[in-house]
């Protein structure tokens, strides 16, 4: 494969994996930071699964600011739009997140249009495309859309759909060659590159850790961080998937699933991880006084689960099992001494 490929947010957890796999495919890739004097740091993470890191080009951009983004994007070929206000509980401010997701996302839409990119993959999440209730039993697809004029509907999700809607609004409007396509992700897990952006990963760390009394009765779609720079890459390159949404959702474990998983996978060092699961009340009353908490309980006891059926149809895409995830992902931040003793 050959080609020139922008990644936005280079700092990110997923955006590290997917400048790694492009490089061992042969493209050629920059990625944006928004302080130059992260880049080293970029570069060493990347190197230490890719052997191509030196191949790496930066560029400063933010997606608060126009300011660099043409100079971020000249020269390419694709565009993998990574970059997004992250974290649980990040803002109490929906606005703090939901502005610079949707508006950066048409910031990096103009200017990829500009720069004559062939196509934009944007990674967005599964709970834009979610029923309000995930209590209600039933398997969803790309075809349901997250309702923003939800009450309540956490920062998050509503930064994440509303950033997805902008996008596929502006393509609406615009009549040129360049095409777009979206990726769905679950709950991601995996190997990390550094300590840097760990993202999602942290439960698992705290669950090895010890650090949990019990699992809530909630329910992940794990996917390997792995296998989402995969399906990037296959969105990136595949004629059929221009103007797709691909929800890339893999295997629903419940967290003492995944508990039991890491006390097998792990043998010793697993000895730690809780396998009792808490009562939905004792969750309930422990919000009342943990904000992070409060964020998923809209997840407790969740039965609807999303179809990743069309990207392997279109995409040939095959995630692997949930277990070796999050096995691979705890055995990564031990080896990064993550894990608080």
């Amino acid at each position: 494969m050959s080609g020139s490929v922008l990644v936005t947010g280079g700092t990110g957890y997923v955006a590290g994996w997917c400048i790694a796999e492009l490089l061992e495919r042969g493209f050629d890739v920059r990625t944006t930071v928004r302080d130059a004097s992260r880049a080293e740091r970029v570069r060493r993470a990347v190197g230490s699964v890719s052997g191509r890191a030196d191949r790496l080009e930066f560029a400063v951009a933010d997606l608060t600011s126009d300011e660099g983004w043409k100079e971020a994007v000249d020269g390419c070929d694709y565009v993998l739009h990574v970059a997004s206000p992250l974290g649980l509980n990040a803002s109490k401010d929906v606005e703090a997140m939901l502005v610079p997701a949707r508006d950066g996302t048409v910031r990096v839409l103009r200017a990829a249009v500009a720069a004559g990119v062939r196509r934009v993959v944007m990674t967005s999440a599964a709970n834009t495309a979610s029923p309000m209730s995930y209590a209600t039993d039933g398997v969803t697809d790309e075809t349901l859309w997250t309702d923003l004029d939800t009450p309540g509907l956490p920062a998050y999700r509503r930064s994440k759909t509303a950033a997805e809607k902008a996008a596929w609004d502006f393509m609406a409007d615009y009549d040129g060659p360049m095409t777009l396509a979206t990726v769905l992700p679950g709950a991601v897990f995996g190997p990390v590159l550094s300590t840097d952006a760990l993202g999602s990963v942290r439960i698992i760390a705290r669950l090895v850790g010890g650090a949990m009394r019990g699992t809530p009765r909630i329910g992940l779609e794990v996917v390997d961080v792995r296998d989402l720079a995969d399906i990037h890459i296959r969105a990136m390159t595949d004629p059929e998937a221009a103007g797709q949404r691909f929800l890339a959702t893999g295997e629903f474990l419940w967290m003492y699933d995944i508990a039991l998983a890491l006390r097998e996978g792990l043998g010793d060092d697993g000895r730690k991880v809780p396998t009792r699961q808490l009562p939905d009340i004792a969750v309930r009353v422990a919000a009342l006084f943990d904000s992070s908490l409060r964020e998923i309980m809209p997840a407790l006891g969740r039965r609807n689960r999303h179809s990743a059926a069309k990207a392997r149809r279109l995409l040939g895409w095959t995630p692997r099992p949930a277990e070796v995830t999050v096995v691979d992902c705890a055995r990564s931040l031990m080896d990064h001494d993550a894990i608080r003793k």
